[in-house]
């Protein structure tokens, strides 16, 4: 493994991305899997990349350790909210279709939506187009799903690309979508991966303390 890589679950991940225009540094990472008797079933592995500055806004969980943080969904809240490039690569373990990634993002959206009564006809719509972009992809072992954040927008772009074929993207526009995709990975103890959320704690706890 070259040193500009780091290892998530035998998947080599670049330790700094490109988003814009300055590299991001990887500050998380972590898988998606279920355990079905006994057996550990893995699906994704995740990179989380934040431009650095987010450490400025995460001041006030400076001299907490990455345990307490894992705890803390305000920490998460605020990561999420930070006015800061965000980037997270999500790399395929077991392939499945596309359309089954697609319902699984669409149901954990709008319960999140709904749940605090921002499920309109907008969000329904700007949902069903993310569900049509999957709709059609096969999820090959090592397909990548790029979700990027821009600090200057509320919209986000989530890109396909799988060996041989040009990559696909789709721009997501409705804010109160784009804020609950990143819940969905970044959202504390009600994210999709644990293991990716005390990842990013125990990284982020590391550099509030320099």
């Amino acid at each position: 493994v070259g040193k500009n890589e780091v290892m998530v679950d035998e998947i080599p991940f670049p330790s700094e991305f490109m988003m814009s225009t300055e590299p991001l540094p990887l500050m998380g990472h972590g898988i998606t899997d279920i355990e079905i008797h006994f057996l550990q079933i893995k699906f994704t592995a995740i990179g989380v990349y934040l431009d650095p500055e987010i450490v400025t806004h995460l001041q006030q969980w400076k001299g907490k350790t990455g345990a307490e943080l894992t705890e803390n969904d305000e920490f998460f809240e605020a990561i999420v909210n930070a006015p800061v490039d965000k980037l997270l690569r999500v790399v395929v373990i077991k392939e499945i279709k596309g359309s089954q990634y697609g319902v699984q993002l669409e149901s954990a959206i709008r319960d999140r939506l709904a749940k605090v009564d921002k499920y309109e006809e907008d969000e329904e719509e700007a949902l069903e187009k993310i569900v049509e972009f999957f709709q059609s992809k096969y999820f090959k072992k090592d397909s990548v799903i790029t979700y990027s954040f821009p600090a200057t927008s509320g919209s986000a772009k989530i890109s396909f690309a799988i060996e041989g074929k040009e990559d696909s993207e789709i721009e997501v526009e409705n804010a109160n979508v784009v804020e609950m995709m990143k819940k969905w990975y970044l959202g504390g103890s009600r994210g999709v991966s644990p293991t990716t959320i005390s990842s990013l704690a125990n990284n982020i706890s590391i550099e509030l303390s320099k």
